[in-house]
């Protein structure tokens, strides 16, 4: 057994001490909105935040989060910041097919949470792990910006 805080609450899971903590989240926890990618943190679907820190959770173990703090897109709209984030993404109309979007979001709150008013290039270094198929990355860079000016 590991307990787990995700999304401020204690978990107590039966699973494997290396079992990466996005299948912790979806298989176990049934927390559906990480995304599997890739499996090789090379995506960005399974960004996570832990600590306040984006990671990738399809490679790191469950033993990696044991006595910290887990948030996934289900809890970022209780930051003042993932809030904003997901408002701007609305009024910007980002979504396309949607499955990167979870991973787009978290990453997106970890920059602005770290940078209140970030450049063009501030924004390509930090979402540059976070893949989307469909291209939408010119409603992604202007929908931080408007987070951006929500949050000034």
């Amino acid at each position: 057994m590991i307990t787990l805080n995700i999304n401020g609450k204690e978990e107590q899971l039966d699973a494997p001490e290396d079992m990466p903590i996005l299948w912790a989240l979806r298989d176990i926890v049934h927390l559906t909105g990480t995304k599997f990618g890739c499996g090789m943190a090379q995506c960005g679907a399974c960004t996570v935040h832990l600590d306040g820190q984006p990671i990738r959770s399809c490679i790191t173990p469950v033993a990696a989060a044991a006595g910290k703090k887990i948030t996934t897109i289900e809890d970022i709209h209780n930051d003042k910041v993932g809030q904003a984030v997901q408002e701007a993404w609305g009024e910007v109309d980002v979504v396309q097919c949607g499955y990167c979007q979870s991973g787009q979001i978290m990453a997106a709150t970890a920059l602005l949470t770290a940078n209140k008013n970030p450049t063009d290039a501030d924004i390509d270094a930090a979402m540059s792990g976070n893949i989307c198929r469909c291209g939408t990355y010119p409603r992604i860079r202007a929908a931080i910006h408007e987070a951006a000016s929500k949050l000034a």
